[in-house]
Protein backbone atom coordinates (compact mmCIF):
# COMPACT_ATOMS: atom_id res chain seq x y z
CA UNK A 1 0.00 0.00 0.00
CA UNK A 2 1.32 3.42 -0.92
CA UNK A 3 2.07 6.04 1.72
CA UNK A 4 -0.94 8.01 2.78
CA UNK A 5 -3.46 5.23 2.09
CA UNK A 6 -5.60 3.71 4.77
CA UNK A 7 -7.54 0.44 4.86
CA UNK A 8 -11.29 0.49 5.36
CA UNK A 9 -12.10 -3.20 4.95
CA UNK A 10 -14.50 -3.74 7.82
CA UNK A 11 -17.80 -4.95 9.16
CA UNK A 12 -19.30 -2.34 11.53
CA UNK A 13 -19.44 -3.56 15.07
CA UNK A 14 -19.99 -0.40 17.14
CA UNK A 15 -21.01 3.23 17.01
CA UNK A 16 -19.82 5.51 19.77
CA UNK A 17 -22.98 7.60 19.96
CA UNK A 18 -25.69 5.06 19.09
CA UNK A 19 -26.01 1.43 20.15
CA UNK A 20 -26.95 -0.20 16.87
CA UNK A 21 -25.21 -2.28 14.18
CA UNK A 22 -24.93 -1.18 10.58
CA UNK A 23 -25.37 -4.03 8.04
CA UNK A 24 -22.43 -3.09 5.91
CA UNK A 25 -19.35 -5.06 4.78
CA UNK A 26 -16.65 -3.42 2.67
CA UNK A 27 -13.14 -4.02 1.37
CA UNK A 28 -11.69 -0.70 0.28
CA UNK A 29 -8.42 1.17 0.54
CA UNK A 30 -9.05 4.89 0.37
CA UNK A 31 -6.04 7.09 -0.47
CA UNK A 32 -5.92 10.74 0.41
CA UNK A 33 -7.29 11.56 -3.01
CA UNK A 34 -10.56 9.95 -1.98
CA UNK A 35 -10.50 7.41 -4.82
CA UNK A 36 -10.92 3.84 -3.51
CA UNK A 37 -8.33 1.19 -4.31
CA UNK A 38 -9.10 -2.48 -3.67
CA UNK A 39 -6.80 -4.67 -1.62
CA UNK A 40 -5.94 -6.14 1.77
CA UNK A 41 -5.45 -3.97 4.86
CA UNK A 42 -1.85 -3.03 5.74
CA UNK A 43 -0.44 -4.55 8.88
CA UNK A 44 0.90 -1.24 10.15
CA UNK A 45 -2.54 0.41 10.16
CA UNK A 46 -4.80 -2.45 11.20
CA UNK A 47 -5.24 -3.87 14.67
CA UNK A 48 -6.34 -7.47 14.95
CA UNK A 49 -7.10 -10.02 17.64
CA UNK A 50 -5.83 -8.97 21.05
CA UNK A 51 -4.59 -5.69 19.54
CA UNK A 52 -8.12 -4.39 18.97
CA UNK A 53 -8.65 -1.48 21.40
CA UNK A 54 -11.25 -1.79 24.11
CA UNK A 55 -14.61 -0.04 23.77
CA UNK A 56 -13.61 2.50 26.40
CA UNK A 57 -10.51 3.42 24.39
CA UNK A 58 -12.47 4.56 21.32
CA UNK A 59 -12.59 8.37 21.10
CA UNK A 60 -16.01 10.06 20.81
CA UNK A 61 -17.40 10.43 17.29
CA UNK A 62 -15.57 7.42 15.89
CA UNK A 63 -16.86 4.01 14.83
CA UNK A 64 -15.11 0.70 15.42
CA UNK A 65 -15.38 -1.70 12.49
CA UNK A 66 -14.32 -5.31 11.95
CA UNK A 67 -14.36 -7.22 8.68
CA UNK A 68 -14.97 -10.94 8.18
CA UNK A 69 -11.23 -11.54 8.04
CA UNK A 70 -10.85 -10.29 11.61
CA UNK A 71 -9.35 -6.84 10.96
CA UNK A 72 -10.53 -3.87 13.00
CA UNK A 73 -10.05 -0.10 12.92
CA UNK A 74 -11.76 3.19 13.82
CA UNK A 75 -13.28 5.63 11.31
CA UNK A 76 -14.93 9.04 11.51
CA UNK A 77 -18.71 8.64 11.41
CA UNK A 78 -19.21 10.56 8.14
CA UNK A 79 -16.51 8.65 6.30
CA UNK A 80 -17.79 5.35 7.67
CA UNK A 81 -21.30 5.98 6.36
CA UNK A 82 -20.03 7.13 2.96
CA UNK A 83 -17.93 3.99 2.56
CA UNK A 84 -20.86 1.89 3.73
CA UNK A 85 -22.92 3.15 0.79
CA UNK A 86 -20.15 2.17 -1.60
CA UNK A 87 -20.01 -1.28 -0.04
CA UNK A 88 -23.70 -1.88 -0.62
CA UNK A 89 -22.99 -1.54 -4.33
CA UNK A 90 -19.94 -3.82 -4.17
CA UNK A 91 -20.78 -7.00 -2.24
CA UNK A 92 -17.99 -8.86 -3.99
CA UNK A 93 -15.55 -6.85 -1.88
CA UNK A 94 -16.52 -8.74 1.24
CA UNK A 95 -13.69 -10.88 2.57
CA UNK A 96 -14.36 -14.45 1.33
CA UNK A 97 -15.22 -17.31 3.68
CA UNK A 98 -13.37 -20.26 2.16
CA UNK A 99 -14.69 -22.92 4.51
CA UNK A 100 -18.31 -22.23 3.58
CA UNK A 101 -17.75 -22.34 -0.18
CA UNK A 102 -14.99 -24.96 -0.57
CA UNK A 103 -14.86 -26.85 -2.83
CA UNK A 104 -16.50 -24.87 -5.63
CA UNK A 105 -14.61 -26.54 -8.48
CA UNK A 106 -12.77 -29.81 -9.23
CA UNK A 107 -9.82 -30.86 -7.07
CA UNK A 108 -6.60 -32.15 -8.62
CA UNK A 109 -4.97 -35.22 -7.06
CA UNK A 110 -1.37 -35.53 -8.21
CA UNK A 111 -0.12 -39.10 -8.59
CA UNK A 112 3.71 -38.98 -8.85
CA UNK A 113 3.89 -42.08 -11.09
CA UNK A 114 2.52 -43.20 -14.49
CA UNK A 115 -1.01 -44.59 -14.86
CA UNK A 116 -1.56 -48.22 -13.92
CA UNK A 117 0.95 -48.44 -11.07
CA UNK A 118 0.43 -49.01 -7.36
CA UNK A 119 -0.05 -45.38 -6.37
CA UNK A 120 -2.31 -44.76 -9.34
CA UNK A 121 -4.60 -47.66 -8.42
CA UNK A 122 -4.90 -46.46 -4.80
CA UNK A 123 -5.51 -42.87 -5.85
CA UNK A 124 -8.26 -43.66 -8.35
CA UNK A 125 -10.15 -45.82 -5.85
CA UNK A 126 -10.14 -42.96 -3.34
CA UNK A 127 -10.85 -40.21 -5.90
CA UNK A 128 -14.00 -42.00 -7.01
CA UNK A 129 -15.36 -42.24 -3.47
CA UNK A 130 -14.28 -38.76 -2.30
CA UNK A 131 -16.25 -37.12 -5.07
CA UNK A 132 -19.48 -38.06 -3.32
CA UNK A 133 -18.36 -36.42 -0.05
CA UNK A 134 -16.85 -33.26 -1.51
CA UNK A 135 -19.51 -32.67 -4.15
CA UNK A 136 -16.84 -32.01 -6.78
CA UNK A 137 -14.79 -34.27 -9.09
CA UNK A 138 -11.34 -35.31 -7.88
CA UNK A 139 -9.24 -35.39 -11.04
CA UNK A 140 -6.16 -37.62 -11.08
CA UNK A 141 -3.08 -36.10 -12.75
CA UNK A 142 -0.10 -38.43 -13.27
CA UNK A 143 3.26 -36.62 -13.05
CA UNK A 144 6.08 -39.18 -13.07
CA UNK A 145 9.85 -39.05 -12.73
CA UNK A 146 12.77 -39.07 -10.29
CA UNK A 147 11.26 -41.54 -7.80
CA UNK A 148 8.14 -39.44 -7.52
CA UNK A 149 9.93 -36.20 -6.68
CA UNK A 150 8.73 -34.33 -9.78
CA UNK A 151 5.05 -34.84 -8.96
CA UNK A 152 5.61 -34.11 -5.27
CA UNK A 153 7.45 -30.93 -6.25
CA UNK A 154 4.45 -29.82 -8.29
CA UNK A 155 2.34 -30.10 -5.16
CA UNK A 156 4.85 -28.07 -3.13
CA UNK A 157 4.64 -25.22 -5.67
CA UNK A 158 0.84 -25.29 -5.98
CA UNK A 159 -1.39 -22.59 -4.54
CA UNK A 160 -2.38 -23.60 -0.98
CA UNK A 161 -6.11 -23.34 -1.60
CA UNK A 162 -7.13 -26.99 -1.28
CA UNK A 163 -7.51 -27.56 -5.01
CA UNK A 164 -4.22 -29.44 -5.36
CA UNK A 165 -3.29 -32.43 -3.21
CA UNK A 166 -0.99 -35.37 -3.79
CA UNK A 167 -1.10 -39.02 -2.94
CA UNK A 168 2.24 -39.15 -1.15
CA UNK A 169 4.23 -42.13 0.02
CA UNK A 170 7.22 -43.01 2.18
CA UNK A 171 9.70 -42.62 -0.67
CA UNK A 172 8.39 -39.34 -2.05
CA UNK A 173 7.72 -37.52 1.21
CA UNK A 174 10.59 -38.88 3.31
CA UNK A 175 13.31 -40.93 1.63
CA UNK A 176 13.79 -38.69 -1.42
CA UNK A 177 14.88 -35.95 0.96
CA UNK A 178 18.08 -37.85 1.69
CA UNK A 179 18.71 -38.86 -1.94
CA UNK A 180 18.02 -35.81 -4.08
CA UNK A 181 18.91 -32.12 -3.98
CA UNK A 182 15.30 -30.96 -4.04
CA UNK A 183 13.81 -27.51 -4.64
CA UNK A 184 11.45 -28.12 -1.72
CA UNK A 185 11.66 -29.39 1.86
CA UNK A 186 9.91 -32.74 2.34
CA UNK A 187 9.51 -32.07 6.06
CA UNK A 188 8.34 -28.45 6.03
CA UNK A 189 6.72 -27.60 2.68
CA UNK A 190 3.62 -29.76 3.00
CA UNK A 191 0.45 -29.91 5.05
CA UNK A 192 -0.40 -33.50 6.03
CA UNK A 193 -4.06 -34.47 5.55
CA UNK A 194 -4.31 -38.15 6.51
CA UNK A 195 -2.40 -41.43 6.32
CA UNK A 196 -4.30 -43.93 4.19
CA UNK A 197 -2.88 -47.42 3.73
CA UNK A 198 0.34 -49.35 4.36
CA UNK A 199 1.71 -52.36 2.51
CA UNK A 200 4.65 -54.77 2.57
CA UNK A 201 6.69 -55.70 -0.48
CA UNK A 202 6.40 -58.92 -2.43
CA UNK A 203 9.36 -60.44 -4.27
CA UNK A 204 8.05 -61.06 -7.78
CA UNK A 205 9.93 -62.87 -10.55
CA UNK A 206 9.45 -63.46 -14.26
CA UNK A 207 7.43 -66.58 -15.00
CA UNK A 208 10.28 -68.16 -16.97
CA UNK A 209 12.69 -68.18 -14.02
CA UNK A 210 13.75 -71.75 -13.14
CA UNK A 211 13.45 -71.00 -9.39
CA UNK A 212 10.22 -72.06 -7.68
CA UNK A 213 10.86 -70.64 -4.19
CA UNK A 214 13.07 -68.02 -2.56
CA UNK A 215 15.91 -70.39 -1.73
CA UNK A 216 16.06 -71.53 -5.35
CA UNK A 217 15.97 -67.90 -6.51
CA UNK A 218 18.96 -67.05 -4.30
CA UNK A 219 20.82 -70.13 -5.57
CA UNK A 220 20.12 -69.14 -9.18
CA UNK A 221 21.34 -65.57 -8.55
CA UNK A 222 24.56 -66.88 -7.03
CA UNK A 223 25.07 -69.18 -10.01
CA UNK A 224 24.58 -66.27 -12.40
CA UNK A 225 26.44 -63.34 -10.82
CA UNK A 226 26.02 -60.00 -12.60
CA UNK A 227 23.73 -61.58 -15.21
CA UNK A 228 20.41 -61.06 -13.45
CA UNK A 229 18.51 -57.78 -13.15
CA UNK A 230 16.05 -56.23 -10.68
CA UNK A 231 13.63 -53.36 -11.25
CA UNK A 232 14.02 -50.24 -9.09
CA UNK A 233 10.98 -47.95 -8.90
CA UNK A 234 11.34 -45.99 -5.65
CA UNK A 235 13.94 -45.26 -3.01
CA UNK A 236 12.21 -47.76 -0.72
CA UNK A 237 12.45 -50.48 -3.35
CA UNK A 238 16.11 -49.56 -3.93
CA UNK A 239 16.85 -49.90 -0.22
CA UNK A 240 15.16 -53.26 0.28
CA UNK A 241 16.68 -54.62 -2.95
CA UNK A 242 20.16 -53.53 -1.89
CA UNK A 243 19.57 -55.09 1.53
CA UNK A 244 18.46 -58.32 -0.17
CA UNK A 245 21.74 -58.43 -2.15
CA UNK A 246 23.73 -57.83 1.03
CA UNK A 247 21.88 -60.42 3.13
CA UNK A 248 22.02 -63.12 0.44
CA UNK A 249 25.49 -62.40 -0.93
CA UNK A 250 24.19 -62.01 -4.48
CA UNK A 251 25.12 -59.61 -7.27
CA UNK A 252 22.80 -58.31 -9.98
CA UNK A 253 22.02 -55.19 -11.97
CA UNK A 254 19.54 -52.68 -10.55
CA UNK A 255 17.55 -51.10 -13.37
CA UNK A 256 15.71 -47.84 -12.61
CA UNK A 257 12.13 -47.33 -13.83
CA UNK A 258 9.85 -44.28 -13.82
CA UNK A 259 7.05 -46.29 -12.24
CA UNK A 260 5.58 -49.66 -11.37
CA UNK A 261 3.55 -50.00 -14.58
CA UNK A 262 6.54 -50.05 -16.98
CA UNK A 263 8.53 -52.23 -14.56
CA UNK A 264 5.72 -54.80 -14.40
CA UNK A 265 5.35 -54.73 -18.17
CA UNK A 266 9.01 -55.69 -18.52
CA UNK A 267 8.71 -58.36 -15.83
CA UNK A 268 5.70 -59.92 -17.57
CA UNK A 269 7.64 -59.79 -20.86
CA UNK A 270 10.67 -61.43 -19.13
CA UNK A 271 12.83 -58.41 -19.95
CA UNK A 272 13.85 -58.21 -16.29
CA UNK A 273 14.29 -61.01 -13.74
CA UNK A 274 12.71 -59.91 -10.48
CA UNK A 275 11.38 -56.98 -8.50
CA UNK A 276 10.25 -55.94 -5.03
CA UNK A 277 6.77 -54.50 -5.46
CA UNK A 278 3.49 -54.13 -3.62
CA UNK A 279 0.71 -56.72 -3.26
CA UNK A 280 -1.31 -54.60 -5.69
CA UNK A 281 0.42 -56.69 -8.38
CA UNK A 282 -0.87 -60.01 -7.01
CA UNK A 283 -3.48 -60.35 -9.81
CA UNK A 284 -0.59 -60.76 -12.25
CA UNK A 285 0.69 -63.63 -10.12
CA UNK A 286 -2.74 -65.25 -9.95
CA UNK A 287 -3.09 -65.05 -13.72
CA UNK A 288 0.25 -66.85 -14.15
CA UNK A 289 1.99 -63.84 -15.72
CA UNK A 290 4.65 -63.62 -12.98
CA UNK A 291 5.83 -65.58 -9.93
CA UNK A 292 5.79 -64.55 -6.25
CA UNK A 293 8.52 -65.79 -3.89
CA UNK A 294 8.02 -64.05 -0.54
CA UNK A 295 6.35 -61.17 1.28
CA UNK A 296 8.21 -58.74 3.57
CA UNK A 297 5.45 -58.53 6.19
CA UNK A 298 5.75 -60.16 9.60
CA UNK A 299 2.75 -62.40 8.89
CA UNK A 300 1.39 -63.88 5.68
CA UNK A 301 -1.15 -61.87 3.73
CA UNK A 302 -4.77 -62.87 4.26
CA UNK A 303 -5.41 -62.61 0.54
CA UNK A 304 -2.28 -64.57 -0.44
CA UNK A 305 -1.62 -66.99 2.42
CA UNK A 306 0.31 -69.32 0.11
CA UNK A 307 3.18 -66.79 -0.14
CA UNK A 308 5.65 -67.28 2.76
CA UNK A 309 7.25 -64.38 4.62
CA UNK A 310 10.92 -63.49 4.33
CA UNK A 311 11.25 -64.32 8.04
CA UNK A 312 10.01 -67.85 7.44
CA UNK A 313 12.74 -68.28 4.84
CA UNK A 314 15.58 -67.08 7.03
CA UNK A 315 15.71 -63.41 6.03
CA UNK A 316 14.00 -61.49 8.87
CA UNK A 317 16.16 -58.42 8.18
CA UNK A 318 14.11 -57.83 5.02
CA UNK A 319 10.87 -57.32 6.96
CA UNK A 320 9.61 -53.87 5.92
CA UNK A 321 6.68 -51.94 4.49
CA UNK A 322 5.72 -48.61 2.93
CA UNK A 323 2.78 -46.24 3.42
CA UNK A 324 0.62 -43.77 1.51
CA UNK A 325 -1.10 -40.56 2.59
CA UNK A 326 -2.65 -37.32 1.35
CA UNK A 327 -0.67 -34.06 1.46
CA UNK A 328 -1.49 -30.46 0.50
CA UNK A 329 0.87 -27.50 0.01
CA UNK A 330 2.06 -25.76 3.16
CA UNK A 331 -0.27 -22.93 4.14
CA UNK A 332 -3.51 -24.65 3.14
CA UNK A 333 -6.19 -23.29 5.54
CA UNK A 334 -7.04 -25.53 8.47
CA UNK A 335 -10.75 -25.59 7.67
CA UNK A 336 -10.03 -26.85 4.16
CA UNK A 337 -7.61 -29.47 5.49
CA UNK A 338 -10.39 -30.59 7.82
CA UNK A 339 -12.80 -31.02 4.91
CA UNK A 340 -10.26 -33.02 2.91
CA UNK A 341 -9.48 -35.17 5.94
CA UNK A 342 -13.17 -35.85 6.49
CA UNK A 343 -13.55 -36.92 2.86
CA UNK A 344 -10.57 -39.29 3.15
CA UNK A 345 -11.83 -40.76 6.43
CA UNK A 346 -15.28 -41.33 4.95
CA UNK A 347 -13.77 -43.01 1.90
CA UNK A 348 -11.63 -45.33 4.04
CA UNK A 349 -14.71 -46.32 6.04
CA UNK A 350 -16.70 -47.26 2.93
CA UNK A 351 -17.15 -51.07 2.78
CA UNK A 352 -16.60 -51.14 -0.98
CA UNK A 353 -13.30 -49.23 -0.69
CA UNK A 354 -12.14 -51.36 2.22
CA UNK A 355 -12.85 -54.61 0.38
CA UNK A 356 -10.94 -53.42 -2.67
CA UNK A 357 -7.93 -52.39 -0.60
CA UNK A 358 -7.92 -55.64 1.37
CA UNK A 359 -8.06 -57.62 -1.89
CA UNK A 360 -4.97 -55.72 -3.02
CA UNK A 361 -3.10 -56.65 0.16
CA UNK A 362 -3.24 -53.11 1.58
CA UNK A 363 -3.69 -52.39 5.29
CA UNK A 364 -5.91 -49.42 6.15
CA UNK A 365 -4.65 -47.22 8.98
CA UNK A 366 -6.81 -47.42 12.14
CA UNK A 367 -9.43 -44.69 12.41
CA UNK A 368 -7.68 -43.03 15.37
CA UNK A 369 -4.56 -42.54 13.22
CA UNK A 370 -6.36 -41.03 10.23
CA UNK A 371 -5.44 -37.48 11.23
CA UNK A 372 -3.09 -34.75 9.92
CA UNK A 373 -1.14 -34.94 13.18
CA UNK A 374 -0.58 -38.68 12.86
CA UNK A 375 0.71 -38.35 9.30
CA UNK A 376 3.01 -35.49 10.30
CA UNK A 377 4.43 -37.57 13.15
CA UNK A 378 4.91 -40.54 10.80
CA UNK A 379 6.88 -38.42 8.32
CA UNK A 380 9.14 -37.07 11.05
CA UNK A 381 9.77 -40.49 12.62
CA UNK A 382 10.58 -42.11 9.28
CA UNK A 383 12.96 -39.28 8.34
CA UNK A 384 14.88 -39.89 11.57
CA UNK A 385 14.95 -43.61 10.79
CA UNK A 386 15.71 -43.69 7.05
CA UNK A 387 17.88 -40.67 6.29
CA UNK A 388 20.96 -42.00 8.14
CA UNK A 389 20.47 -45.44 6.53
CA UNK A 390 20.26 -43.95 3.03
CA UNK A 391 23.34 -41.80 3.53
CA UNK A 392 25.34 -44.68 4.99
CA UNK A 393 24.27 -47.05 2.21
CA UNK A 394 25.85 -44.91 -0.50
CA UNK A 395 22.75 -45.20 -2.72
CA UNK A 396 22.81 -42.61 -5.47
CA UNK A 397 19.97 -41.08 -7.46
CA UNK A 398 19.54 -42.69 -10.88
Amino acid sequence: MAAGERCTSFHPSRRRNRNRLLPISILLKVPKSGRPDFGAPPQDEVRTGSQVPSRDAIPPGLLEATNTCGHAMRLPRREFLQLGGAALAAPALICPATAQTYPSRPITMIIPFPPGGNVDVIGRILAERMRATLGQPVIVENIAGANGSIGVGRTARAKPDGYTIDLGFLGGHVQNGALYSLQYDVLNDFQPISPLVAAPYVIFGRKTLPANDLKELIAWLKANPDKASAAIVTVGVHLVTALFAKETGTQFAMVPYRGTAPAMQDLVASQIDFSFDLPVQLPLMRSGSIKAYAVTSEARLETASDIPTVGEQGLPALTSSTWFGFFAPKGTPADIVSKLNAAAVEALADPAVRSRFIALGLEIFPRERQTPEALGALVKADAEKWWPIIKESGIKAE
